[in-house]
């Protein structure tokens, strides 16, 4: 990090893999500790914030939005903690986030409500989600999209998601993208498509 000079977000990524067999309150307690050194780490100027950036924690039980503002705030010792983002999966494939978010709850809508940044990662899912977006689909979401673009823009439509962590192999592809998310789907477009593939 010395090399790095001032970071401005550090994720702990994946606590939960680090928990196989751990109960709750160990696996907190270790997500404290890290809070912890991130906190001080914080306060001696060398990140601005920190965040969870989770594969499965959220949806397991095993984490919990208050519970991470629970913990912050013990490292911390007060309110004034420096934890201020959450990255999770979303995508067409793991769907929950969106969903619970249309309808006004999960994780996502917590965290923005806590004045958390929030990251989608995985809109793809590892390339997987391609092989799956039928003509069909890519009309329902928005028709003349590519692919890929119509599942970053389902994704990217997301209440309560503030960015999507995508790459592209070349300029063409990240101006596809690009210009999809300028113009997100409404609520009522995205809860079409999520239902369209609930009924499948």
């Amino acid at each position: 990090m010395a090399a790095l000079g001032r970071v401005d977000l550090v994720f702990v990524h994946n606590p939960e893999h680090h928990g196989h067999g751990l109960d709750r309150a160990v696996l907190h307690g270790r997500v404290r500790e890290a809070f912890t050194a991130l906190e001080e780490f914080s306060h001696a100027g060398r990140i601005g914030g920190y965040g969870v950036a989770t594969w499965s924690g959220l949806t397991s039980g095993a984490l919990s939005v208050p519970d991470l503002l629970t913990l912050a705030r013990q490292a911390a010792g007060s309110a004034e903690h420096h934890f201020t983002a959450l990255q999770m999966p979303v995508s067409l494939i793991m769907d929950a986030p969106i969903t619970q978010a249309l309808n006004g709850g999960g994780p996502l809508v917590q965290a923005k409500d806590a004045g958390l940044i929030t990251f989608g990662s995985a809109p793809l899912h590892g390339g997987e989600l391609l092989d799956a977006m039928t003509s069909a689909l890519v009309n329902l979401i928005r028709p003349g999209l590519s692919a890929a673009a119509a599942a970053l823009l389902a994704a990217g439509s997301c209440p309560g998601l503030d960015a999507v962590l995508t790459s592209a192999s070349t300029r063409e592809h990240w101006d596809d993208v690009a210009k999809a998310l300028a113009a997100p789907l409404t609520a009522q477009e995205l809860r079409r498509v999520t239902d369209e593939l609930a009924g499948e």
